[in-house]
């Protein structure tokens, strides 16, 4: 049996990768190749990680490379090893940030290095068509290939309750709104809070958000729950912490729309708007890195520029989802 070598980072902590990473580390692929793994989420312990490398005697490695500039020194080591070894690697980008990265925030050196370590690969993985062009003219166009990010299957409604869902929603006394990723500025979480306060201020008693996420610092905490008193959001907004399993499940059937109004640099193709969309929730977000490959206008959702966000032009959105919910 074939065995594959996962260096990528495992939770904890829970974000986009990482729980991209454990689903396919956890999957029925299992059953056709033996996989290891090498966990690099902890840099302070990176001669440890280079020496299991140097050791594992894998016939493939996956790596799920970094955008961060000291990340990508890491990595840069971690490929240069590989090559050493003469072992096939195939890396995989889970965002949209790489390229930006190399060319415009790396000094000469490290843009050189990257574009010879990344040559020798035997193929580079993207989230979407709209994301290819990051590797081109550095991997042969044949070597790079389009894989979308997986759902995990329990976070995902069977064909029956997702059409009766969106029958419901015809007949909805109150539209549940979620916003759920962790709690980064780029990310619009305060945008979502804007809306919020927009329609406290339009009594739309009807219209309840959702916040499910962690803060990443105390600052962000300070700020969402000060504005929740200054506006007095309370009784239109409820945070429900960071979520996983039956709760998390239960709280993505509730809701009715989605909302992530993301200009975050290294985002690739959020899984949790491919959840939402396997929950029949209407999606509202930008043309932001693989976003608009999954999310079209008029089709399931709205997409709007996520350089120009017109809440205004999102508000009224909901207010037209709403207002067919009330019929």
């Amino acid at each position: 049996m074939k065995v594959i070598s996962f260096i990528a980072q495992f939770p904890p902590p829970i974000h986009g990768l990482s729980k991209a990473v454990e689903t396919l580390y956890s999957s029925a692929l299992q059953s056709n190749y033996s996989f290891s793994k090498v966990d690099v989420t902890n840099n302070s312990r990176i001669l440890l990680s280079l020496w299991r490398i140097v050791m594992d005697r894998s016939d493939l490695f996956y790596f799920t490379i970094a955008q961060t500039r000291g990340g990508n020194w890491r990595d840069l080591f971690i490929l240069k090893l590989l090559q050493w070894k003469k072992t096939k690697c195939l890396i995989h980008l889970h965002g949209g940030y790489y390229r930006t990265l190399i060319e415009q925030d790396c000094g000469k050196l490290q843009r050189m290095l990257n574009y010879r370590a990344i040559k020798h690969v035997a193929g580079a993985i993207v989230l979407g068509d709209s994301l290819k062009s990051i590797f081109r003219g550095i991997v042969a166009e044949d070597k790079i290939f389009v894989v979308p990010n997986c759902v995990d299957e329990q976070y995902l409604l069977n064909t029956n309750n997702f059409n009766l869902k969106k029958e419901n929603l015809l007949v909805q006394p109150v539209l549940n709104i979620l916003y759920l990723s962790n709690f980064i500025e780029t990310k619009g979480y305060k945008k979502v809070l804007q809306l919020a306060s927009m329609a406290r201020m339009a009594s739309m008693n009807m219209l309840h958000f959702h916040f499910a996420g962690g803060f990443f610092s105390e600052k962000e905490r300070s700020y969402f729950n000060d504005f929740l008193t200054k506006y007095q959001l309370n009784d239109i907004v409820t945070y429900h912490g960071v979520v996983s399993g039956e709760e998390k499940g239960s709280l993505l059937k509730m809701c009715n729309i989605f909302i992530l109004l993301t200009c975050y640099p290294n985002e690739g193709q959020p899984i949790s708007i491919l959840e939402a969309m396997g929950n029949a929730m209407v999606i509202v977000t930008t043309n932001h890195a693989g976003i608009p490959d999954v999310v079209k206008n008029g089709r399931n959702g709205l997409v709007v520029d996520k350089n120009n966000i017109e809440l205004t032009k999102v508000y009224d959105y909901i207010l037209v989802i709403n207002s067919i919910s009330q019929k």
